[in-house]
């Protein structure tokens, strides 16, 4: 048996690197191991066993305004004493064997990786984004793909403004990941876990830390997942309501799918306002908005659908919402960025298309819509693809290997 913790600055389920973090907790709390968890203080955490040890809650939206708070939050993100603080009470208390880390940029910052070396933690950190080769952690600036920051030039993203498209949130972010490639702040990571062959690619071609780099797919609990039952039913979006997610284009793309298509949509974000007003104008009555879903909720609404649409934009990593459609034995429409052509086989499990090409993906979802058996077909090769490429034991298995040698 292990002791575990798990690190990263939000401890509910909020986007795909909080459900990939408790799902896997959750697993190896069933194989034996003893797990905690180790995060910021938030209103919507579930009770935590080291609550009292948790560095107060840190909202960046909206970013401060006065002087002062703009300096305070400044020096939060590069060092946190707080956090620092924090995790070395919960080291003491707990004792873990291995940390696994995961989100610990802005909110908690590399503070908390330090101490767990210096008390003789051994660390594995898990990418779940480009934060340690691109200072807005999205390879985008304003809304498109872009590497300029690549390997350590991260003034480009003072000069393009990539942050909220602002010279001063630019300019922090930008000092942020120069001070901690500098300081070599992730360092202490024994090995650095990417989901995606794409990622992996990504930081090999930046330098980062490439002696430690390996790739592990994420995982998916079919035998805990039922199955979609029969043909039928529509579009499922499910991720967070950000421009990078698409979920525009989706928007239009319904608008232009005949069968009166409609669209379910699962998520919170600051981009939720303007889509429902674009659904209102191009579908009306076609797209229902359901807001953040507790899991077994939304996996239900996975199940009700044909097709579930991830039209991302920028380079997404290995998104959950690709893996719990599949564990659904639900087919996928989603873009050629990132690590996303990897997960689908074309014309088998999904149907890949140009990132915010509207006509294409209207074609693809009109297609799989009109013709619901296939859909269905496509459904069940995705659900054998989950039981076989992303069953839990072999994840588990894997880690524990990694954990070992860590140690």
């Amino acid at each position: 048996m292990l002791r575990i913790l798990h690190v990263n600055k939000y401890l509910y389920r909020r986007g795909g690197a909080e459900a990939y973090m408790l799902e896997l907790a959750d697993l190896q709390g069933r194989h034996g191991h003893e797990v905690a968890f180790f995060g910021m203080d938030h209103p919507d955490n579930p009770p935590q066993r080291y609550a009292a040890h948790l560095p107060p809650f840190v909202s960046l939206d909206p970013p401060p305004s006065s002087i002062g708070e703009q300096l305070a939050t400044a020096a939060h993100i590069v060092y946190s004493p707080a956090s620092r603080r924090g995790i070395e009470q919960v080291v003491r208390s707990f004792r873990p064997d291995v940390a696994h880390v995961h989100n610990i940029y802005h909110q908690l910052s590399p503070s908390v990786l330090r101490p767990l070396a210096e008390h003789g933690v051994p660390t594995v950190l898990t990418l779940h984004d480009y934060k340690l080769i691109c200072p807005s952690y999205q390879l985008l600036d304003h809304g498109r793909v872009c590497e300029a920051c690549l390997g350590g030039r991260f003034h480009h993203a003072v000069l393009r403004r990539c942050m909220d498209s602002s010279l001063a949130a630019s300019t922090l972010v930008a000092v942020e990941s120069t001070l901690h490639r500098l300081t070599r702040a992730y360092g202490v990571a024994r090995f650095i876990i990417s989901p995606s062959r794409f990622l992996a690619g990504k930081m090999l071609q930046a330098g980062v830390y490439p002696e430690r780099l390996t790739v592990l797919d994420h995982f998916v609990d079919t035998a805990r997942t039922a199955p979609k039952a029969a043909p039928g039913g529509w579009v499922l979006f499910a991720g967070r309501l950000a421009p990078e997610k698409g979920l525009d284009v989706l928007i239009e793309a319904i608008a232009r799918v005949g069968l009166g298509a409609e669209l379910d949509v699962a998520g919170e974000g600051p981009e939720r306002t303007r889509l429902e007003v674009l659904a209102e104008a191009r579908a009306p009555g076609r797209v229902r908005f359901h807001g953040r879903l507790p899991k077994d909720r939304l996996l239900d609404l996975v199940r009700s659908a044909a097709v579930v649409a991830v039209p991302s934009r920028w380079h997404e990593n290995q998104p959950m919402a690709v893996l719990e459609a599949f564990a659904c034995g639900v087919p996928v429409v989603t873009t050629n960025l990132g690590g996303l052509p990897e997960l689908v086989d074309q014309g088998r499990d999904g149907v890949v298309v140009d990132a915010d090409d509207v006509e294409a993906l209207a074609g693809a979802l009109e297609g799989l819509l009109a013709d619901p058996g296939r859909a269905f077909a496509m459904g069940r090769a995705a659900r054998a693809k989950a039981e076989q490429r992303f069953a839990p034991a072999q994840h588990l298995d894997r880690l524990e290997q990694l954990y070992r040698r860590a140690a």
